[in-house]
């Protein structure tokens, strides 16, 4: 097929690095008091993914809206069912966290259609660089990739098109002390030449601007939580700024396979219609698990930016911070029963 240049001739400019508003999720109770009294509860999974009942979004105050987004911080993903929401209502709702995003192959700044993925994956590969099957973070290429995103399901077959995602606050933890230690040193190289690629071949339209190689840190800190998470994803990394290409392909090879094998760090979601999806792109992967279906699959995503990735040397993993909490405890309680047996503070 031949595409004239007017279709992939980029109509918008280069992005530059812009400063994003604080993230709306540190104005928020921790208790999440506000939420937790219009809504239950129920965790997926011990690492990642919430459910929420009994509530509507567009009912949501700012101050809960605030509290959802701390929620979705910490859980990675908060799921809703039978919700009530229209694009337009849910692109005004998104706004509350921050400035929408546009995707490089789309031409509303607001929203973007997500479809089913029926295609042969392991066979696409074979024509089209981009692995459009596997995990990835929203738009990670970018200076400012996205921090919040949220899905709504407008059509879905009954049966396939489930979605999975990962925490990458778990992937860190799992990874050995030395080998955290050695990504925290390394950049990885996020690109978004291999979708361009794919857009042109799969999607028969150009993108709309040019291609971009960015380097953010291999672990990143999250700006609300102050927890270390694995940056590294197999949609949009190449390889790492500081290695020799054989020594990036090996262990691009490793961290696919952690990725991929890290189930007990993972959720998968059924989708219904009018099912809703928010995540943190900061501290999650995700991916559509391929299908046979024939029906139609139709979802309506918003994302907004968010900050420049970076690393704190200072910050904790999740597992390392309950570890050191639970020690003060126990430290603390010691103390507790030291003073009853002394009779307190004579002073």
């Amino acid at each position: 097929m031949m595409y004239s240049l007017l279709n992939t001739y980029p109509l918008d400019p280069l992005r530059t690095e812009i400063t994003v508003e604080k993230d709306r999720a540190t104005f928020a109770d921790p208790s999440f008091k506000n939420l937790l009294s219009v809504t239950k509860r129920t965790d997926r999974t011990e690492s990642i993914g919430t459910l929420r009942s009994d509530i509507q979004l567009s009912q949501l105050t700012p101050t809960q809206l605030d509290e959802l987004a701390l929620l979705v911080t910490h859980r990675g993903v908060v799921f809703f069912r039978d919700q009530g929401l229209t694009t337009e209502t849910q692109v005004q709702l998104f706004q509350h966290y921050g400035i929408l995003d546009k995707h490089p192959a789309r031409k509303n700044q607001q929203h973007v259609t997500i479809k089913g993925s029926m295609i042969d994956h392991r066979e696409a590969l074979t024509y089209t660089p981009w692995p459009s099957g596997d995990f990835h973070a929203d738009t990670s290429f970018e200076i400012n990739p996205p921090s919040y995103s949220m899905l709504r399901m407008e059509a879905h077959p009954p049966v396939g098109g489930d979605t999975v995602w990962v925490s990458t606050y778990g992937l860190y933890d799992e990874l050995s002390a030395a080998f955290r230690k050695y990504l925290e040193s390394l950049h990885a190289v996020h690109t978004s030449r291999l979708q361009y690629d794919t857009i042109l071949d799969l999607w028969g339209t150009g993108p709309n601007r040019p291609p971009i190689d960015t380097h953010h840190p291999a672990v990143r800190t999250h700006p609300v939580t102050g927890l270390k998470a694995l940056h590294v994803n197999s949609g949009f990394v190449t390889g790492f700024a500081e290695l020799k290409k054989k020594e990036s392909d090996s262990l691009l090879q490793f961290l696919e396979y952690h990725i991929h094998s890290a189930d007990d760090r993972a959720v998968r979601f059924k989708w219904e219609v009018g099912s809703v999806a928010m995540w943190d792109n900061r501290c999650t992967l995700h991916r559509v698990i391929p299908g046979r279906y024939r029906e139609e699959r139709r979802g309506v995503r918003t994302t907004v930016f968010g900050e420049k990735p970076y690393f704190d040397p200072e910050s904790e993993g999740r597992e390392e911070r309950e570890k050191r909490l639970e020690k003060e405890k126990k430290q603390e309680n010691a103390g507790g029963e030291v003073d009853k047996v002394s009779g307190g503070d004579a002073a």
